[in-house]
């Protein structure tokens, strides 16, 4: 997981193009992006070259869009395979629970609340822009 802080002092257009090649470049599957914030006190507050906070919102807008396209691609090339998901907790209905993929999305499946703390393969069924769906894979005994 990344962190992208727009609008820092003394980021030039430039730059925050640099960041969206950056980002195309790349391809995340997820990614956390904010506003630079001034707080009273630290270094960056007294820089030279403060960015306004309406280009700041746009920046931000323009980011935000290019990393929910990806996110939204990444979840959908999931579709289909067997992923393996370590189930933390119960889900929001009934005899559901959620777990984490190997990439950190959440992955809803119908199971029991035995299988938290488990890992189990999961075959992927469906994705949305923040989570995954499916059903969990048979587990084969061996002897």
């Amino acid at each position: 997981m990344i962190d992208f802080i727009v609008g820092f002092p003394g980021e030039r257009d430039g730059d925050f193009e640099k960041t969206l090649e950056l980002v195309r470049e790349v391809g995340f599957a997820s990614a956390f992006s904010f506003k630079y914030s001034r707080r009273p006190g630290t270094p960056a507050s007294a820089m030279p070259g403060q960015v306004d906070e309406a280009v700041k919102a746009e920046r931000l807008e323009r980011l935000n869009q290019l990393l929910d396209e990806q996110q939204r691609a990444f979840n959908a090339s999931q579709v289909g395979k067997v992923l393996p998901v370590l189930f933390e907790k119960a889900g929001r209905h009934p005899g559901q629970i959620v777990g984490r993929s190997p990439y950190l999305q959440a992955v809803h499946a119908e199971g029991g609340e035995n299988l938290i703390g488990t890992i189990v393969p999961v075959h992927i069924e469906s994705a949305a822009k923040m989570s995954l769906a499916g059903r969990l894979e048979p587990v084969l005994e061996t002897a």
